[in-house]
């Protein structure tokens, strides 16, 4: 009995040894069939995380870029929370803006009226970077006016955006801008006009009102979904799309561009990857993955110089989203990932208690990763 048993034992292990991992033709599938739990706890669980994923490899042929695009259920009718997202085509109209004004730049001293606040744009767009800063990203605002964010952008063919409101600011709706007071000179200040925009018209889409139950100033406790339908909304293509023309603005038209001057335009690529640290900040209270979710998320540690990562993140309400170009010139490996997962087990907003450390953020830095090193081996192979 042993005798006959012994052959199919030795043939079963010979087969089990040389059978083929399996084969991936993008780095997204790679990623998303991980073994690790970081990963796979959220792809075994769908339904709830809300999870929506573009990746784009980036193929340079000679001085031409070609973008092969790959989705895992992005679907711009499923709404999510875009929260700092928003800063990114912010801090681009701005630069623009400031282009086609001849007495102001990216330098020129502010403040909002009512405001003691004395800054300059290029400070408050690195703000906006390396801490993710809310108070600057309002200033901004306050000098561009939701109606031109929202037609600008438009009119660069990202139309699925609408932008409302600022961020955690008691005026957030407010549809009349505070004029800014701008210095011409050390001792001469002019002021800027105010805008008045467009009120928001409630959005009607999937996933508008979530969870079972919401935090309320005045109310406590209220026992019905939360309403996101008056928020900013800015999904993932537009997201994608908004990056892939800041850092590859050749591949569009001229009038799907931002107006960018080439010292503009420098000027933002380089405040998308500042660090912290390089901005002056406290390495120990903003470590170098502060802003930096993919790959780098779940740890303090410093990242290496031969990373570059131009991002935007955006984490409230639950809910946590990267938009980043990610370029190893070392071993020439570069990518865009936008990616967003909403971790609210209890499914009450407002409260506090969200997953971000515990799955949001290890989900996001494992799928960086899993897409970076996958790069890696294709460059070997």
């Amino acid at each position: 009995m042993i005798q006959k048993t012994l052959p199919f034992l030795i043939i079963m292990v010979f087969s089990t040894a040389c059978k083929k991992p399996p084969q991936y033709t993008n780095a997204l599938d790679y990623a998303l069939a991980s073994k690790d739990l970081k990963i796979k706890r959220v792809i075994d669980s769908l339904d709830s995380y809300e999870v929506q994923i573009k990746f784009t490899k980036i193929i340079r042929a000679g001085d031409s870029v070609i973008f092969e695009d790959h989705d895992f259920q992005v679907n711009d009718t499923n709404y999510f929370y875009p929260a700092s997202t928003i800063k990114l085509p912010i801090a681009a109209l701005t630069l623009e803006k400031l282009n086609h004004m001849d007495s102001l730049h990216r330098n020129t001293r502010f403040y909002v009226e009512g405001d003691t606040m004395e800054t300059t744009f290029a400070s408050d767009i690195m703000k906006i970077f390396t801490i993710s800063d809310n108070a600057a990203n309002n200033r901004l605002f306050e000098f561009l006016g939701q109606d031109a964010i929202n037609g600008k952008l438009k009119q660069k063919g990202i139309d699925a955006v609408r932008i409302s409101h600022r961020l955690s600011s008691d005026d957030a709706y407010e549809i009349t801008t505070k004029p800014l007071v701008v210095y011409l000179n050390d001792s001469t200040t002019t002021m800027l006009k105010n805008t008045i925009n467009t009120s928001a018209i409630p959005l009607d889409m999937n996933k508008i009102h979530k969870g079972k139950a919401y935090y309320d100033d005045e109310d406590g406790l209220v026992d019905e979904p939360f309403d996101f339908s008056l928020k900013n909304y800015y999904p993932i293509n537009a997201q994608h799309n908004v990056l892939k023309r800041i850092v590859f603005p050749e591949c569009f038209d001229p009038s799907e561009r931002f107006d960018l001057s080439t010292t503009q335009r420098d000027f933002l690529l380089e405040a998308m990857q500042t660090l912290p640290r390089e901005a002056g900040y406290d390495p120990k209270e903003y470590y170098d993955s502060y802003v930096k979710f993919l790959m780098y998320g779940d740890s303090k540690a410093a990242i290496p110089d031969y990373i570059k990562i131009r991002n935007k993140v955006g984490y409230a309400y639950g809910t946590l989203t990267d938009c980043a170009y990610i370029h190893d010139p070392k071993n020439n490996v570069e990518f865009l990932l936008t990616a967003t997962i909403l971790v609210n087990e209890d499914g009450i907003f407002n409260d506090n208690v969200y997953e971000y450390d515990s799955i949001g953020i290890p989900f996001l830095a494992t799928l960086g990763k899993e897409i970076y090193n996958y790069g890696l081996q294709s460059k070997k192979d």
